[in-house]
């Protein structure tokens, strides 16, 4: 599987997700074994009027490589335009969001509200491939409710249009985040297309992604919200299908530890005040299921020097092997 020069085999890619997948949680899961990453998604209006967050999120190290920046808009002379800024960026592939299912992108005609028109899709797409030189992918849905899902005919006009892979989110807009996704309609794309296509939905462990490849002849799976808090999902899922080996709880000394390198490398990459402040939300995540964490994450999140919490993080790591919670 491969998109030009970016060769996986039975690839475990870090979704795109908002306020989540910055820089500094792209390399710590590169780290843990994710084949492709990508940033979250980006306005492509934003982009246009060099608006500065827009293009923070486009920040890129060689570490994180392969990494696609991902964009999403109604207007394709915008999105033509932020094209080119990403392809000036470093980044090495663009994703095309046409599968954000929240109201706010929604009613600007972006995002899942091009399964309406999946020839407007794959208009939009040619004309983006026709203006870049670096690889163009799209990430969709089924389709916008139940009663119209048209995946495998859009699959193929995109395709035609020039895309080198596409993801599939196995649920409708019309269900969001909810319900369980439905992996059969990803064979059928297989079927009609033959470009990579990747499986993004209900893959939250080792097991899930092994039933997937066998399920449904995938070329990928897409990881994301099962990795908030979670990044070693990429080696269990990695050690499974490479080597058979079962996936081992890890333990408190190693989520610490990867806690605490994740918000160096936050700190890094922001500086003071954001670095400390925007990683508060991953504090549960790491310490989820740890003995008496809850009184830690509420200091954690009033702290606001990076030596002070690592300093009490550390002091937790030894209260849990005094109390030998340890394990």
């Amino acid at each position: 599987m491969g998109i030009c020069k970016i060769k996986v085999n039975k690839g475990v890619l870090l979704a795109p997700m908002e306020g989540v997948t910055d820089q500094s949680f792209r390399i710590i899961c590169r780290r843990m074994g994710a084949d492709i990453v990508y940033t979250e998604f980006i306005a492509a209006e934003g982009l246009i009027r060099e608006a500065a967050k827009s293009f923070r999120k486009m920040e890129i190290v060689d570490e994180e490589r392969p990494v696609g920046v991902q964009i999403f808009g109604g207007n394709i002379d915008s999105m033509i335009q932020s094209a080119r800024i990403v392809e000036e960026s470093g980044a090495d592939f663009l994703d095309i969001n046409f599968g954000c299912w929240v109201p706010k992108v929604v009613r600007h005609n972006a995002g899942a509200a091009m399964l309406k028109e999946p020839h407007k899709m794959a208009e939009m797409a040619e004309a983006i491939v026709k203006t870049v030189s670096f690889p163009v992918t799209v990430k969709t849905r089924l389709g916008w409710d139940k009663d119209s899902i048209v995946i495998t005919d859009t699959a193929k006009l995109l395709e035609d249009a020039g895309i080198q892979a596409l993801t599939v989110h196995c649920r409708t807009r019309e269900v969001g985040m909810s319900g369980p996704a439905d992996w059969s309609w990803l064979s059928k794309v297989k079927e009609v297309v033959s470009i990579p296509v990747f499986l993004n939905g209900d893959v939250n462990s080792a097991i899930d992604a092994k039933r997937a490849f066998d399920e449904t002849g995938c070329d990928a799976v897409m990881i994301g919200r099962a990795a908030i808090g979670n990044p070693f999902i990429f080696r269990d899922i990695k050690n499974y299908i490479n080597n058979g080996t079962e996936p081992q709880a890890v333990t408190h000394d190693e989520s610490i530890d990867v806690c605490i390198e994740h918000l160096k490398l936050n700190f890094e990459s922001k500086g003071f005040p954001r670095g400390i402040n925007e990683f508060r939300k991953h504090y549960s995540g790491y310490l989820k299921g740890m003995y008496n964490s809850h009184p830690i994450r509420q200091e954690l999140v009033l702290m606001d020097s990076l030596d002070l919490i690592v300093e009490k993080l550390e002091e937790y790591r030894a209260y849990l092997k005094t109390n030998r919670k340890d394990v």
